[in-house]
């Protein structure tokens, strides 16, 4: 018989995957994090109130979700790995508010599970960021907030500045306003990766900076634009969308940007000036 959290004892990974006799999967990205007063930080950054929902992405062995069970009204917890269902919903038990699924979370479609507003509160691991940022931000109901804990590096990555705008980062920005609220060293988790995390927040805009029928465009032309690295906008554009380079060259004009710049060096307001030229 499993033992119940109720939030009050002590939470031991080591401990809990011992008696069910389970290891952290490596395949999937599985590294526990149990520091209350880490899992605390985390929540305050999302600055949302007791009476708000939440959706977190691999609960693994809910470490975090009982704390979000304790200060939020209801939270649906959607965890991939099949083996440890049985052991979330034994840990979980005591609290009437949490909904565990099992599921892809690409799968998941969070206007099944959401009717009113809600914020995602999670830890994702590194291969499946960015699919989960998008799927999540590309939703028919979407988030008001995402606080995700990441890799350190990622988290940079998605919070970058024009001059280092990765196509991740563009991709997040065009969504909402981003920050970095916290870093966690490695020590935090078991097992312990070889990288630190941080916290990245996302503030949903009311409406995306691109507007909604030219994002499919939008992700076509900065796939372009990126797709060939240390290349300059008009060669790495016309090497990868149907327009020979003087046409390019003529769009790029247009829109008041340097031919010669480099994809990472634009901001949204010029990916936007472009962008018309393209949809012309």
């Amino acid at each position: 018989m499993g033992f119940i959290m109720d939030g009050s004892e002590s939470f031991s990974i080591q401990k809990i995957l011992k008696q069910y006799g389970l290891k952290p999967h490596k395949g999937l990205g599985q590294n526990f994090l149990s520091d209350d007063g880490i899992l605390e930080k985390i929540i305050d950054t999302a600055e949302i109130s007791s009476d708000s929902a939440v959706l977190e992405i691999g609960p693994g062995l809910g470490s975090l979700t009982r704390h979000l069970a304790r200060r939020f009204n209801k939270v649906v917890a959607v965890e991939l790995d099949k083996s440890l269902i049985p052991v979330l919903k034994t840990l979980l038990s005591s609290f009437q508010n949490v909904s565990v699924i099992q599921g892809d979370i690409l799968d998941f479609q969070p206007a099944d599970a959401f009717q009113e507003s809600y914020s995602v509160i999670a830890n994702i691991p590194y291969y499946i960021t960015s699919a989960v940022i998008r799927h999540l931000l590309e939703s028919t109901v979407k988030p008001e907030k995402m606080i995700l804990t990441v890799q350190k590096e990622v988290a940079e990555r998605i919070c970058a500045k024009p001059g280092k705008l990765s196509l991740l980062a563009l991709s997040v920005q065009i969504y909402g306003e981003t920050d970095m609220p916290l870093l966690i060293p490695a020590a935090s988790f078991y097992p312990e990766p070889n990288v630190d995390s941080a916290v990245v927040r996302i503030r949903l805009y009311e409406e995306p900076r691109i507007a909604p029928e030219l994002i499919p465009m939008f992700f076509r032309l900065a796939k372009a634009g990126y797709g060939q690295k240390r290349k300059t906008l008009r060669n790495s554009i016309s090497a990868n969308f149907p327009l020979g380079i003087a046409d390019v060259t003529e769009k790029l004009q247009k829109s008041g940007i340097d031919p010669m710049r480099r994809a990472e060096t634009l901001s949204i307001e010029e990916w936007n000036s472009l962008l018309r030229e393209f949809a012309c």
